[in-house]
């Protein structure tokens, strides 16, 4: 203590030990602020890959999945109907050649797939036009959608938009594309991942 009453030094561990305990609770609030700017588990699994085994898929059959919270439909076609898209009339189609369409540019031809894959379609089960859930109507004929001019496809409820079985959209409908195509790849022929493009696997 001083000859002024003050006691500095016990005044210098005070001041000290205030700041170490302000410290401290500084960073305790600062630690789960920061932690809230990172993605949530689950917005990190909504953007995730999805893995799927397409090994019970029957021809004609479709699976629906989930991907970044969108429906991805998969379909088995048959040799029949792939060779039946590849010689289709393409003037009723806008983009028979999916020259504006959302695809990875490993995914090609009128199949819509990849190569040695041809009879699987995956693609974004979201109609182009306001992002209704189009059906899947593989019935050829169907007199509702065309009668003998209907090779089986998809078919927008909404609005009336009109997709083939490799998700080309027809002309004089709302829908201004064909239906998305997302990253995709092949672990296997039963096992496909959707999220990955096959380019980087």
């Amino acid at each position: 203590m001083t000859s002024d009453g003050v006691n500095h030094s016990r005044r210098r561990f005070l001041t000290g030990a205030t700041c170490v305990v302000g410290g401290a609770g500084v960073v305790g609030a600062a630690v789960p602020f920061v932690s809230s700017w990172q993605p949530s588990a689950k917005a990190k699994a909504a953007g995730a890959p999805v893995t799927i085994n397409i090994s019970k898929l029957e021809e004609g059959g479709r699976l629906v999945v989930e991907w970044r919270g969108k429906p991805v439909y998969i379909v088995r076609r048959s040799k029949e109907t792939v060779a039946a898209i590849a010689i289709m009339d393409t003037s009723i189609l806008r983009d028979a050649d999916s020259t504006a369409a959302s695809q990875p540019a490993y995914v090609t031809g009128s199949a819509r797939t990849l190569a040695g894959h041809e009879e699987i379609l995956v693609l974004v089960g979201l109609c182009t036009h306001l992002g209704c859930a189009p059906m899947y109507r593989p019935d050829v004929g169907a007199m509702d959608l065309g009668g003998a001019s209907w090779m089986g496809g998809f078919f927008c409820p909404c609005h009336g938009s009109k997709f083939d079985l490799s998700g080309r959209v027809f002309a004089g409908v709302p829908a201004p594309t064909n239906l998305e195509i997302p990253p995709h790849v092949y672990e296997s022929d039963d096992i496909i991942t959707i999220g990955i493009d096959s380019e980087i696997a």
